[in-house]
Order: C-alpha cells, then sequence, then structure tokens
C-alpha cells in the first residue's frame, strides 16, 4: 500500500515538472544581426538560427534586470521562444553584453604577493 502512495505521488510531481517546462524553445548563442523584427544568432554548434522579434518580446540584461534595451552585436544570448510551424519567436530575450566580458578579461591582474 505504501508502495503504491509513493508512486502515485511521484507520478504527478513529475508530470507537473513537464507541465511547467511547457512547450517553448531556448536557443543559446551569440548575436550576428539584430534588427526591430529579427535576431540571428550562431549557436555553440555552428548552426545559425533566426528568432523572430515583437513589441511583446521583453530583454534582459545580465546585471541590469530592468533594462529593456536589446542585445547588440557580439553579445551572448539565450533567447526563449515559441514555435509556430517553423517560425520562433521570442519572448524574452536574455543577454550578457560582450563589450563588458571582454574589458573584464582584459584586465590587468595585479600582482602576486610575495
Amino acid at each position: 500500500m505504501v508502495r503504491h502512495i509513493v508512486l502515485a505521488c511521484a507520478l504527478v510531481f513529475t508530470s507537473s515538472a513537464a507541465w511547467a517546462h511547457g512547450s517553448g524553445q531556448h536557443v543559446l548563442g551569440t548575436v550576428t544581426a539584430i534588427d526591430s523584427t529579427h535576431i540571428e544568432v550562431k549557436t555553440q554548434k555552428g548552426k545559425m538560427v533566426s528568432v523572430m522579434l515583437t513589441k511583446q518580446t521583453h530583454f534582459k540584461e545580465k546585471g541590469n534586470p530592468s533594462s529593456t534595451e536589446p542585445p547588440a552585436i557580439g553579445d551572448r544570448v539565450v533567447i526563449e521562444a515559441t514555435k509556430d510551424k517553423k517560425t520562433l519567436t521570442a519572448t524574452e530575450v536574455h543577454y550578457s553584453a560582450a563589450k563588458k566580458a571582454a574589458a573584464a578579461a582584459a584586465a590587468p591582474q595585479a600582482p602576486a604577493a610575495q
């Protein structure tokens, strides 16, 4: 009897987790082109993906979540999108500015104490 209850609970929790994820698509990569209607992303595997942008698309910059500015070419992005037939449409674009990342990597290191 206890096994049946545990199994039933496990099924309920795993099915609700799968349902909560929804049917969205994620696109990760680097921005290669962007305008007011679409964004082009090169994935880590080298594939180019085009995602449509709408007035409802939200942009969120890392470290500045209140920003509404879109990313720039060279920025790293994680795009949450919906798929309709063969078209991806962005709902949220999370990004990290390439300029800040490059500047942090190029910053001189302090000499080690001896």
